[in-house]
């Protein structure tokens, strides 16, 4: 655990924040701020035109990232941000969704330009392709496709079945147990291949979204009086100079700067580059899916993140005490305790219901991850092995769940960060 800390502490330190910040406004301004056509993008992706044999349609990729990004990230990954960074977290993980929209464009014209088809005639694609047909190196391409795996293990598996066991815990279900309902549940859909993947995430991620977005309205209804007052704190706590460090910027703000873009990038993985990866299975021309995909981070950053954010530091004002004592993951629970009768039950549903569509959406990524490395006849075990993880992960510490996780994310982005700025030219506006 110590270990886990002083590398995440060394990685993601002032240079990887730069690095991520900077390639997000880097492209923002090279693509001439390709966020002004979001309303555009919104209803490219709403099209879900021919669903072909050899590729997915538009939303059927969208659908399959956004069952891959929207999950614990947006509820205890913004809980641990809040605990661990102070209010102002919030502010950068709203900015890292907003910047890093071009970031997500330029990720998904790249996958979708230098994709390749397998024996089956079907399109794949992700960094690992384009590392290895744009530029040219395997060995990058493998490394990518290994820490994919990895973090498929990682961030697909163990982050959502712990997260589902800690809400789990207010109703005393074993965790063993919560492990082994959600391996059933995730394993019935994933044996089933790509299309069973794709047609489950089009039917469920859009309406777990509006339920759980609904319940977050009732909580800021409840706390109008100090809404106002949580939205100051959050812009006041993010430009904190409570002390220097290093003559560049305040300790506070780069605490904040830290937890807000880490949990930033683990819910939209703008700069990660796996959201590449659905994107790349679609038929369509790489101009008209990035504005597809990039409309993933609006919603999953933007828009969730935000509202999940102001309700937890609203509640932080409006009743002090109901955090005192509480553990870095519960402020989203111990806001939604406000709902009369149905808040910890409406939670904990929300929890696993965007957890399984996170394990579903992630098993993708691993097993074309799978597929670059070893071919397909290796999908299979890496199947059996992801459901095996998903119990592993309802059992293990929590803390060492969420430190593994920003490692592994920050191993990341280096080799993706690279591609993006080696083919640039080849990105177009």
């Amino acid at each position: 655990m110590a270990l886990l800390e002083q590398l995440n502490d060394l990685l993601w330190g002032f240079p990887l924040l730069v690095l991520l910040m900077g390639t997000h406004i880097y492209f923002t301004i090279k693509l001439n701020f390709p966020q002004k056509n979001l309303w555009y993008a919104l209803k490219l992706s709403l099209g879900k035109g021919d669903n072909a044999g050899f590729g997915l349609s538009p939303f059927s990729a969208l659908a399959t990232t956004l069952a891959a990004t929207l999950g614990t990230g947006n509820i205890i990954g913004v809980s641990t941000a809040v605990a661990l960074g102070g209010p102002g977290a919030i502010f950068w993980c709203w900015i890292t969704g907003i910047l890093g929209m071009a970031t997500a464009y330029s990720e998904c014209y790249l996958s979708v330009l230098f994709r390749s088809r397998n024996a089956d005639g079907v399109y794949v694609g992700g960094p690992m392709y384009v590392l290895k047909n744009g530029l040219h190196n395997n060995f990058l391409g493998s490394l990518y496709a290994l820490c994919t795996l990895i973090a498929a293990f990682g961030v697909g598996c163990t982050t959502q079945a712990n997260s589902v066991t800690q809400a789990a815990a207010a109703f005393r279900l074993s965790p063993h147990l919560v492990g082994i309902i959600l391996a059933f549940l995730t394993g019935t859909v994933i044996i089933g291949g790509v299309r069973s993947i794709a047609n489950l995430c089009e039917r469920t991620v859009p309406a777990i979204s509006f339920v759980y977005l609904f319940g977050c309205m009732l909580l800021l209804i409840l706390y109008r009086k100090v809404l106002p007052s949580a939205c100051l704190l959050i812009l006041q706590d993010a430009f904190s100079f409570s002390s220097v460090a290093g003559g560049i910027t305040g300790a506070t703000v780069q605490h904040a700067l830290r937890y807000g873009i880490a949990r930033g990038l683990f819910t939209n993985e703008a700069g990660i580059g796996t959201s590449a990866i659905a994107a790349a299975a679609s038929h369509s021309e790489p101009r008209i899916q990035a504005y597809v995909s990039m409309t993933a981070v609006f919603w999953d950053t933007v828009v969730m993140c935000l509202i999940t954010g102001l309700v937890i530091v609203s509640n932080m004002l409006y009743d002090p005490a109901s955090v005192t004592g509480v553990v870095e993951t519960g402020l989203t629970a111990a806001a939604f305790a406000h709902l009369p009768y149905v808040g910890e039950a409406f939670l904990t549903v929300s929890l696993a219901a965007f957890a399984v569509t996170t394990l579903i959406g992630w098993s993708y990524f691993g097993e074309k991850a799978t597929e670059y490395l070893v071919g397909k006849k290796g999908i299979p075990l890496y199947k059996l092995a992801y459901i095996l993880m998903i119990y592993l992960g309802a059992i293990i510490p929590m803390r060492l769940v969420w430190e593994s996780t920003d490692l592994i994310n920050a191993l990341m982005v280096l080799p993706n960060v690279l591609a993006l700025y080696c083919l640039r030219r080849h990105i177009k506006a």
